[in-house]
C-alpha cells in the first residue's frame, strides 16, 4: 500500500496567475501536504525539467512526481511540453495530468495520443478545484504508486 504521507512535488505548468494561486488554495483547502512548484509556460517547465538556467542550482527544481499541465499557453505550450517529455527516457515516466479549460476532443484525443496520463477540465469555482484537488491527491499519492520525485536522479 502506497504510503500516503510520503511527499511528492507537484509542477503545475500554468501561465494564470489567477489558476496558479487557486491551486495552491486548492491544494491546501484538500488538507494535501505535497510541494507545489509552478512555472509560468512550456517553456519555463522544460527548462525546469532540464534544470537549466534559473533551475540549475542544485536543489531548485526538485524532481516532480507529478505535472499538472495547462495545454493553451503563449510560446511553448502545453501539447509541446507534453511531446518533449514523453520523446525524453529520463522524464517520460512522470504522470502527466492536463487541467486546462479546454473541452475540445481534438485537445483530448491529442492529449492522450501524446502520452498524457489524465485529462481534466478545470473547473471555474475555487470549491470545484479544491474537489478536484482533493480527488487528484486521493489517486495520485494514496492509490497509485509515483516513482516519488528522487532529487537525485538528473534528467
Amino acid at each position: 500500500m502506497p504510503d500516503a504521507t510520503r511527499k511528492i512535488t507537484i509542477l503545475m505548468a500554468d501561465d494564470d496567475p489567477d489558476d496558479r494561486d487557486f491551486a495552491r488554495r486548492a491544494l491546501s483547502q484538500s488538507r494535501l501536504t505535497n510541494d507545489l512548484r509552478c512555472v509560468e509556460d512550456g517553456q519555463e517547465l522544460l527548462d525546469y525539467l532540464g534544470r537549466r538556467g534559473r533551475y540549475a542550482p542544485e536543489g531548485s527544481a526538485p524532481r516532480p512526481g507529478l505535472i499538472l499541465l495547462d495545454l493553451n499557453m503563449p510560446g511553448v505550450d502545453g501539447r509541446e511540453a507534453l511531446q518533449v517529455i514523453k520523446a525524453d527516457p529520463t522524464l517520460r515516466q512522470i504522470p502527466v495530468v492536463i487541467l486546462t479549460t479546454s473541452r475540445a476532443e481534438e485537445d483530448i484525443f491529442r492529449s492522450y495520443d501524446l502520452g498524457a496520463n489524465s485529462f481534466i477540465t478545470k473547473p471555474v469555482s475555487l470549491a470545484g478545484l479544491v474537489e478536484v484537488m482533493r480527488d487528484l491527491g486521493h489517486y495520485w499519492f494514496e492509490i497509485v504508486e509515483l516513482s516519488g520525485g528522487d532529487e537525485t536522479r538528473q534528467p
